[in-house]
């Protein structure tokens, strides 16, 4: 899926798409800076000594893979996947791929054979980069790091900035996932608003604990990191200590944390170094007593967003909302670049305050539409502006917010990861000690959400059996429920739907 000529043309009349493009952001460090820091590896990587690159080092690297990958026989318009964790190598072939004119598709180094035998042959990929160890099925192409990079350098070409550079897989209501494509002009317009909200420079220190595989990781720290030219700490798996020391070591003045985290910590009254000034936050709602004591006890701005893969991104960011317990509840009513409305369930556009409706939006953050084959319906309305599925309403005393009301999707949001519960159900139907089953997300600490199958049994069941059964389906572990409930029947409405939100969890 491409932007029309239209739409290009009108963005960049208004002056939200420019002639920028990712590799384009990194020569200009390259160029301008190479002696400088520019990224360093996880504290705790597992595989491979621990490297730190400047700009320089950076730009050598990026074209010794290009390289490789051009050997390959990798060039613009094909499809790359990449699954790595968190570190230089994924960064590495993020930027080698696109200088080559090709698509990345990353994907959580937590899928298994399950989700690579489905997501690969959608995607169209040609290879899949890894680390040492391979989860793809037998007979995937595959290129492992360390790589040798040996030969001619990748021929020079100019990029176009409505050429594909991502497929990003997003999880719903539906059990397979949909290919979100991305260019450099819509990646670029949500990089913009990610890096106005924290007010990023090159004098930053960002800590990125979120993979990079889709929004969160790619539009809210990769490439803002890439635009300011600040120094990127990448970090993965997710570790406490590891992530708090890195922040002291590091000198660390932004990063991402779940809103739970965020709550967890100031609980125990964790002390932080001075240099960390800002966080952002979101992926669930914002407990305004958690905002507001970050910036009264360690005088830190907690940043709202709101996002998604096909191109949500609204925010409260502290320059526009200084009362943490505003930031925390609401997000500004955009009107320009991003056009929003509030529509019912019979298709009337809401106007007064306090009346839930579905989100719907249009502007220059917002994707050309899925990867062909891979969405059963429009995500567009008759009048070209995104059906979210997530529910808010207007609200403040001259309409000036939208405050977010439920998550319409069906979907569980484990520690930044999206997990569809109608895959889970959809697999779990074939035990043989489950009669039904719905699977929904409750309440962790740290996480966010946690997995939870309530089952109505017809055999003897427990958790462990449970999660063997999907263990041997091959699906990745982060989706493993961590909680059953047993019950003799499950909470529908008059047309036989399961009532999720009657579920005692």
């Amino acid at each position: 899926m491409t932007h029309s000529a239209d739409r290009i043309a009108r963005y960049t009349a208004e002056g939200w798409w420019s002639g920028d493009t990712i590799d384009k952001l990194l020569m200009t460090h390259v160029a301008a800076r190479p002696d400088d820091l520019a990224i360093v590896d996880p504290l705790d990587k597992a595989d491979g000594p621990v490297k730190r690159l400047t700009w320089g080092q950076l730009g050598a690297e990026v074209s010794r893979v290009a390289g490789a990958l051009h050997a390959r026989g990798v060039g613009p318009g094909d499809v790359v996947a990449v699954q790595l964790p968190n570190g230089v190598e994924l960064a590495v072939s993020f930027l080698a791929i696109i200088r080559l004119g090709a698509t990345v598709t990353p994907f959580p180094v937590q899928y298994r054979e399950y989700e690579l035998a489905q997501l690969l042959p959608l995607s169209g990929a040609r290879l899949l980069i890894t680390g040492r160890e391979s989860r793809a099925p037998a007979g995937t192409p595959t290129l492992s790091w360390p790589m040798d990079a040996s030969g001619p350098a990748a021929p020079e070409r100019q990029a176009d900035p409505a050429e594909r550079v991502t497929i990003c897989w997003t999880s719903g209501t539906e059990a397979t996932p949909k290919g979100v494509p991305r260019c450099h002009y819509d990646w670029l317009a949500v990089e913009a608003v990610c890096t106005a909200a924290p007010a990023l420079t090159a004098a930053d220190v960002i800590l990125n604990p979120f993979p990079m595989v889709n929004m969160a990781g790619i539009g809210g720290v990769f490439l803002p990191w890439l635009r300011v030219g600040a120094l990127l700490v990448q970090h993965h798996p997710f570790d406490l200590p590891t992530y708090l020391t890195q922040i002291a070591e590091e000198n660390v003045t932004y990063t991402l944390a779940p809103p739970a985290l965020l709550t967890m910590l100031l609980n125990r009254q964790v002390e932080l170094p001075a240099s960390l000034t800002r966080i952002g936050s979101g992926s669930a709602p914002l407990p305004p007593p958690m905002v507001r004591g970050w910036q009264e006890r360690h005088g830190i701005s907690i940043i709202n967003f709101f996002g998604s893969n096909e191109g949500i991104c609204l925010l409260s960011d502290p320059a526009r909302m200084p009362d943490p317990e505003i930031r925390a509840r609401f997000f500004p009513r955009p009107a320009v670049p991003v056009r929003t409305k509030l529509v019912t369930p019979d298709g009337e556009e809401i106007t007064a305050p306090g009346v839930p409706g579905e989100l719907r939006l249009s502007g220059p953050t917002v994707f050309a539409g899925y990867l062909p084959g891979t969405a059963t319906t429009d995500p567009f309305d008759e009048d070209g502006y995104l059906r979210t599925g997530d529910l808010f309403e207007i609200a403040g005393e001259h309409g000036q917010y939208l405050r977010y009301v439920d998550r319409a999707k069906d979907i569980i949001i484990r520690g930044g990861m999206n997990i569809a519960p109608a895959e889970l159900e959809a697999l779990l139907a074939g035990h043989p000690s489950i009669a039904e089953v719905a699977v929904a997300g409750y309440p962790d600490n740290v996480l966010g959400e946690k997995v939870c199958a309530v089952v109505v049994p017809k055999g003897e069941i427990s958790l462990e059996s449970v999660v063997a059964f999907l263990r041997d389906k091959g699906i990745a572990s982060y989706k493993l429920p961590e909680r059953l409930e047993l019950v003799d029947a499950l909470p529908r409405n008059p047309v036989g739907k399961i009532l999720k939100r009657e579920l005692k969890l």
